[in-house]
């Protein structure tokens, strides 16, 4: 007998107890307030009222299984049962209850389930999703759990929402799935038929005939040759009628529906109209109908009346004999080939080609390969070849040739895009100068000196003599400015002569103008710096092709040639003087590189001295990008370089004044900024941001544009030699280029 619950009547339940904490069951979910510690127990770690452990191991052993979570081990893992339940039927004479079909979803991931009903055609029944997919709680008095894959299982009821599912099969993956979890499946079941699903489908099954009816499926030819087009090109010969000609027209074959359809190509300054179509697209027929159908005459079916009147009421039988319809021919794509004719509504047309789509129709469908195209045109006429006569001494060969192409001659175009191009701009003057000697015996011509100018604008060429003292010659201009010919060529003739080009034009090159033979010694920097550049022109100038014609020369030979070039250096510093160079590449490759070629190997390994970058011209530089930018805001620059400068030093890391300069995003490029901030370094990697500053400053301190060229274009060159000329060149790398890294 239990004690009354009173003051003095009770035991103390606290006594010996040490915790008394309190679990925290009250959250905020969406800055909502609602409870998110169902499963934790009250003060003290006690259970509260009704409240269940759940158990915290699985049944099965450690090690069996993946330790994967359940959303990626049972991802797009899903269970499916067929069920069905009963529905009540109020108010219907037919059917008291309905039994209706439906899916079950089961999904292993999150546990939920989704109700789907298959949909049956004009059931008048909301069909479709039952149930959306969710956890579906167990019926109270359980309701506060959810329903588990424990649950489910063949020939079982099932209740969700008050509502009694059946489950009577499932698919095989759920067969072997619930086998894997030790659960014993029961036998299938069958669904019970209502009476009014029977009766519906007596009625139905009622109304189908006993005999078919014909049935005319073009749905599938559609679906698979929609936009699917034959193109043929066809010949109309109307020269029969009066004022006739032939008309070439565009014949368009549908496969979706074998319609026709086409177009007349209507040549320009032809005198015809313009339509959009010569026949609208439609049926062909092989045969002109004889008369005018009346409407309803051409059907696709028969229709026989058995017996009865007319109308309504009467009893109707489809003739399938087709007993007095009226039989056309139509024009399949299997009428349409190369040199076919066809009819078109009384015009005869000739199929003469087709495009590249129809001709693989024809080969894959009917193994068709001979598509020769039918030749319907006359051939033309040869064209009688203008024949040219030949150059009669007067005047150029270009002015003479206009006058025969012409009634009223006109003269010889110029290159005009060419002279655009070439032409001098500034201090480019695209003008190609050699220093020459005559190749004579006459010991007093021996030493003179010639200047060949080649002025790309207009391919000419000019030759001036510089004045020599005590040389008994008078300098001055030797040749007149001028295209010259080449030798060997007959004066008067139909073709046009070959004149000198660029190309020709090269150190140790010969040439002949106007009987006077030449030999180029030497040029000056504009003309290698061109040839280098414009490579793809100049062969004497290619690195990469003299590099390949130098490695067929030396390859047979290699380590005699490397003990060549190790004589020749007696200081044994890996370089030597660009006389001694010539000389050993003469020897080594025994006259098979012209001077050109060696001069080109000599400058692309010359010793070339580094240049120190002067302060001035960087930051005369940097001025002109700031002042096209434009950019003024220095003041709060220096204010930035000061606020960060803790100890007022004027100094600041290499790292940190890169960083200010870039977050006011002055508008240097990287590699010009990172120069001017290591001039300006000190010690210890600090930058002067004072001076730097000072420097950039284009307002307060301007400093002038330097003017730099790296061609210098001297007009009054007379062949001296250039101060950037090759004096040194470094073999080793040479050599290294050639046979590879080896000792």
């Amino acid at each position: 007998m239990a004690l009354p619950f009173l003051p003095g009547n009770s035991f103390n339940r606290n006594l010996g107890k040490e915790k008394f904490h309190k679990s925290q069951h009250f959250g905020y979910s969406n800055d909502v307030s609602m409870l998110l510690g169902e499963d934790k127990p009250g003060i003290g770690g006690e259970l509260l009222p009704g409240q269940k452990i759940k158990s915290k191991f699985s049944v099965f052993p450690r090690g069996v299984g993946s330790d994967a979570p359940s959303w990626v081990a049972f991802d797009k893992q899903v269970l499916s049962f067929e069920a069905y339940f009963e529905e009540e039927v109020h108010q219907r004479r037919e059917e008291v209850y309905r039994i209706r079909h439906c899916k079950i979803y089961f999904y292993l991931e999150d546990d939920t389930i989704q109700v789907v009903e298959p949909e049956i055609k004009n059931s008048g029944i909301p069909q479709g999703t039952i149930i959306r997919r969710h956890r579906i709680p167990l019926p109270p008095p359980n309701d506060d759990q959810f329903y588990t894959v424990d649950h489910f299982n063949i020939n079982k009821d099932i209740v969700f929402y008050s509502r009694i599912f059946k489950i009577v099969n499932c698919d095989e993956f759920t067969r072997n799935f619930l086998r894997k979890l030790g659960v014993r499946i029961n036998p299938p079941g069958s669904i019970p038929s209502d009476p009014y699903s029977t009766t519906r489908k007596q009625i139905e099954d009622n109304m189908k005939p006993l005999r078919p009816y014909e049935r005319m499926d073009t749905l599938k030819q559609f679906l698979d040759h929609d936009r699917h087009v034959l193109r043929f090109y066809c010949l109309w010969d109307d020269t029969i009628s009066p004022f006739g000609d032939s008309r070439e027209l565009i014949l368009h074959y549908f496969l979706a529906d074998d319609t026709v359809e086409i177009i007349e190509v209507i040549p320009p300054n032809s005198g015809r109209d313009s339509v959009p179509v010569f026949l609208h697209r439609g049926k062909l027929p092989k045969q002109i109908p004889t008369r005018m159908y009346n409407p309803g005459e051409i059907t696709s079916r028969t229709v026989l009346n058995v017996f009865g009147p007319m109308g309504h009421g009467g009893r109707y039988i489809l003739d399938n004999l087709k007993t007095g319809s009226v039989h056309q021919e139509f024009y399949k794509d299997s009428d349409l080939t190369i040199g076919a004719a066809i009819s078109v509504w009384g015009r005869n047309m000739i199929l003469y080609d087709c495009d590249e789509f129809t001709k693989n129709h024809y080969r894959t469908k009917y193994g068709i390969e001979d598509f020769t195209p039918v030749q319907y045109k006359t051939p033309q006429m040869l064209k009688i070849e203008k024949k040219i006569p030949p150059y009669n001494g007067f005047g150029s060969e270009e002015d003479s040739l206009c006058s025969c192409l012409g009634l009223l001659p006109k003269p010889p175009q110029r290159d005009f895009k060419k002279f655009m191009e070439k032409d001098r701009n500034g201090l480019d003057s695209n003008v190609l100068r050699f220093v020459a000697k005559l190749i004579t015996e006459n010991p007093i011509d021996k030493e003179r000196t010639f200047i060949i100018s080649y002025f790309l604008s207009d391919d000419t060429i000019a030759v001036f003599e510089p004045l020599q003292r005590n040389s008994g010659i008078i300098g001055g201009k030797f040749l007149e400015r001028c295209r010259v010919k080449k030798p060997g060529q007959e004066l008067f003739k139909t073709e046009m002569s070959e004149y000198f080009k660029a190309k020709d034009l090269f150190v140790g090159a010969r040439v002949n103008f106007n009987g006077h033979k030449f030999v180029l010694i030497d040029a000056d920097e504009y003309v290698f710096r061109y040839m280098e550049k414009n490579a793809y022109e100049f062969p004497m100038a290619d690195i990469a092709s003299i590099m390949s014609k130098l490695r067929n020369i030396v390859e047979s030979s290699p380590r005699e040639i490397k003990q060549h070039f190790v004589a020749n250096d007696p200081r044994n510093s890996n370089e030597m003087t660009y006389e001694a160079f010539r000389n050993v590449m003469v020897e080594i490759c025994d006259r098979k590189l012209t001077e050109h070629e060696i001069m080109t190997v000599g400058r692309h390994y010359s010793a070339q001295e580094k240049l120190e970058v002067d302060l001035g011209l960087l930051t005369a530089v940097a001025q002109e990008h700031l002042k096209k930018k434009p950019f003024e805001n220095f003041s709060k620059l220096y204010d930035a370089f000061v606020y960060n400068d803790r100890e007022r030093k004027g100094l600041l890391p290499l790292q940190e004044t890169r960083t200010i300069c870039k977050a006011f995003k002055i508008p240097l490029p990287d590699d010009l900024l990172n120069l001017i901030l290591e001039k300006h370094k000190e010690s210890d990697d600090q930058i002067n941001y004072v001076k730097l500053v000072s420097g950039l400053n284009w307002r307060e301190n301007p400093n002038p544009a330097w003017q730099t060229t790296p061609i210098k274009f001297d007009a009054d060159w007379s062949g001296q030699m250039t101060s950037s000329a090759v004096k040194t060149v470094n073999y080793l790398l040479l050599l290294k280029d050639l046979f590879g890294v080896q000792e």
